[in-house]
């Protein structure tokens, strides 16, 4: 016997597959439901938006600034004398050491200029020998004789005259020996002066050693001229500029070549005039160049300009960077982030929820009774990314970033990161 289908069942498989045949309908009616749900509950709670919280931590105010890096002095090299370069050596960004030669100049004339004082050396040094080997010995033996003569004439003076004083001799007689005496001392006194002159400190000695020292003298010149010649590295370093070429006619005063000299580097900035009562001489700093941006080295404020550039507000600060890395490079561009304070216990927000930072009067916008509400503030340290709450905010409160659309008095959810 047939039992009776319930009418309940027929009704639910008639709605399902109504249902079935009509999904796409069902479907856009339930997502027009939900959405309007959820704008409903936008409207009347306001819109989930990421707030930024209050929290203790350390925090690190820097003053950032970019600049570029420089040696501390820089070594212009150029020619000592007018010449023609033959050959230049070296080649720009190359390491050089002291003494390495760089440029050399032809240097016909300059060695003729050196064989000629090698030889005027070389005669005032045989005028020398010839008086030390020849004319004074010549001199003293002159003068041996002379001393001889001498003798001879006055003994025969003496006897002479004591002959005439007892009547044996004649005053003619006495006459001549007086003249020969005469002419034996006028030849002992010219005896005497040619060794005193062919002696150390007499005339004709001192003249030639005068000679001498002046050909020394020449010489020393001519050399050091041709040592002009080759243009050497005055010390260790990089030739950053050259100007010159083979060929090229130098003179005296002309640049040829700059050499940043090996050793300690420095960065030099425009700081903010703002920022001058911030930094002082012996802060740290960590610095990276824009090329290497991944690689940071350290460095240390060594200067500070004691005027202001009045066109760009700015002080110029250098700093010293004690061990510089391989890969800097001369007139680089660096950023700097110098530290100029630090405070290990702060109250700090993240400086994109602060408004008019750099005002008298910052606020955030905090949240009350559900709905955004502004806060007057006060700062204290200015980091990076985040600045120091001194009043106006607690651990834990929150408040909402600048960039979110949030107007005062509008309701909104917020949501922690």
């Amino acid at each position: 016997m047939l039992l009776p289908q319930p009418r309940n069942r027929f009704s639910v498989e008639v709605l399902w597959s109504g249902i079935l045949s009509h999904k796409w309908f069902v479907l856009a009616v339930v997502v027009l439901f939900g959405l309007g749900g959820w704008q409903g509950a936008r409207v009347i709670l306001g819109p989930a938006v990421v707030v930024d919280q209050a929290v203790r931590g350390r925090l690190i105010e820097t003053v950032v600034a970019s600049g570029h890096v420089e040696t501390p002095f820089r070594v212009e090299i150029g020619s000592q004398l007018t010449g023609t370069v033959q050959e230049v050596l070296v080649q720009e960004g190359e390491k050089v050491t002291k003494g390495q030669p760089l440029i050399s100049l032809e240097a016909r004339e300059l060695t003729a200029s050196v064989v000629q004082a090698q030889g005027a050396v070389a005669q005032a040094e045989a005028r020398i020998r010839q008086i030390e080997e020849l004319t004074r010995p010549s001199a003293d033996e002159a003068l041996t004789q002379a001393k001889a003569t001498l003798l001879n004439a006055q003994q025969t003076y003496d006897r002479t005259a004591q002959l005439e004083h007892n009547g044996y001799a004649t005053r003619a007689a006495l006459d001549d020996a007086q003249k020969t005496l005469d002419v034996a001392r006028a030849q002992m006194r010219a005896a005497q002066f040619q060794v005193y002159t062919a002696s150390p400190g007499g005339s004709d000695y001192v003249m030639a050693q005068t000679l001498l020292n002046q050909a020394r003298a020449n010489l020393d010149t001519a050399e050091s001229r041709l040592g002009y010649a080759t243009i050497a590295a005055p010390r260790d370093g990089v030739l950053i500029t050259r100007s010159v070429e083979r060929g090229t006619v130098v003179q005296p005063g002309k640049t040829l070549l700059v050499l940043a000299p090996a050793g300690d580097s420095q960065l030099v900035l425009q700081i903010d005039e703002r920022n001058l009562g911030k930094i002082a001489l012996g802060q740290k700093a960590v610095a990276s160049a824009d090329a290497y941006p991944d690689r940071r080295f350290p460095a240390v404020i060594t200067y500070i300009n004691p005027g202001v550039d009045i066109s760009r507000a700015s002080v110029e600060v250098k700093l010293t960077v004690a061990d510089p890395p391989d890969y800097l490079r001369q007139d680089m561009t660096v950023s700097v982030d110098i530290e100029v304070a630090a405070k290990d216990d702060a109250l700090v927000l993240p400086l994109r929820a602060v408004h008019d930072v750099l005002s008298g009067a910052p606020w955030v916008l905090g949240i009350k009774d559900g709905r955004a509400s502004q806060r007057p503030v006060k700062i204290g340290l200015h980091g990076n990314s985040h600045v120091e709450i001194i009043d106006g905010l607690a651990a834990g409160d929150v408040a909402i970033p600048l960039n979110s659309g949030i107007l005062t008095g509008q309701r909104l959810r917020p949501v922690l990161q």
